[in-house]
């Protein structure tokens, strides 16, 4: 419960802000202002998603969904990133007509946001810091590139109060949007490796194979498959060989052992001897057709 009050919290927080903030950056003629609004507002946007694709990723499993609702919380991530990633194109995009003509800026109007910007955007990363869904860990990461950005933002405008180098302004926007295009694509790829059921991360199968074959009564271990609903909880199914009496001791054992993995949720099927079953090849049927053909 408590991860989606605190989704809810920093969207309340962003929303709220990046209105506020396109005022600001219209008063103040700051590009780097406008761009990061929009950016601000994309992520409130995307955050609103994650916190309903949350709040359904809560719910009990059921026919339809035998797994559960988790990988709604997945569906959050990616929508969050795809928005950002084609923000942060958009932002970089402004930036560089931007640097060919630059406008004239209000200093002190952005210097003042800035800070504003720094210290909301802080209080919303403190708040969503403990997540461990990929959705969660993806707003958090928003809040942490908001207030880095911030901070260059205030830095920036410090130096062109005193300097007058207008073109800071696009090459700080440029900045910011590279950086969180680069940890988008990240996360993306976490997310696609989840849909294309991945081995997770956590788990090398080569190990689990031998901490498994060292239990007693364990002769053989095959077909072992290991994936991830959600980039955290790991689900396992596998053939045992075994010729043991006690089974029962045996499967408790590789379930505690498969605990160590995340794996929450294992199917074992047992039996006496090597199977022979032929795992779903279709390459062996193609070798005979070009046999034929010759």
């Amino acid at each position: 419960m408590k991860t989606e009050k605190n989704i809810l919290i920093a969207f309340i927080l962003n929303i709220s802000f990046s209105i506020f903030e396109l005022f600001g950056g219209f008063i103040t003629g700051s590009v780097a202002i406008i761009s990061d609004s929009i950016h601000d507002f994309g992520d409130a946007i995307s955050i609103g998603i994650s916190y309903f694709l949350e709040k359904k990723s809560k719910k009990k499993a059921n026919k339809k969904y035998t797994y559960g609702y988790v990988r709604y919380s997945v569906l959050g991530g990616v929508i969050t990133t795809t928005i950002l990633l084609v923000g942060s194109l958009l932002v970089i995009y402004n930036a560089i007509t931007r640097l060919f003509n630059p406008i004239d800026i209000n200093y002190k109007g952005m210097i003042i946001f800035a800070i504003i910007g720094v210290i909301l955007n802080f209080i919303a990363a403190y708040v969503t810091r403990e997540g461990k869904s990929i959705n969660q860990r993806s707003v958090n990461l928003h809040m942490l590139e908001d207030v880095l950005g911030w901070i260059v933002v205030l830095i920036g405008a410090i130096i062109m109060n005193f300097t007058d180098i207008k073109i800071l302004d696009p090459i700080m926007s440029i900045g910011v949007a590279l950086f969180i295009l680069i940890h988008s694509l990240k996360n993306l790829s976490k997310v696609l490796d989840l849909f294309l059921e991945k081995t997770p991360n956590n788990v090398d199968i080569d190990k689990l194979e031998t901490d498994l074959l060292k239990i007693k009564g364990v002769d053989d271990i095959h077909h072992i498959h290991v994936w991830s609903i959600d980039g955290y909880n790991n689900y396992a199914t596998m053939h045992i060989v075994s010729t043991s009496k006690d089974m029962k001791r045996i499967k408790e054992e590789i379930r505690e052992e498969l605990e160590e993995y995340n794996i929450c949720h294992s199917i074992l099927e047992t039996e006496t001897e090597p199977c022979n079953d032929i795992e779903c090849n279709v390459e062996v049927h193609h070798e005979h057709e070009h046999h034929h053909h010759h």
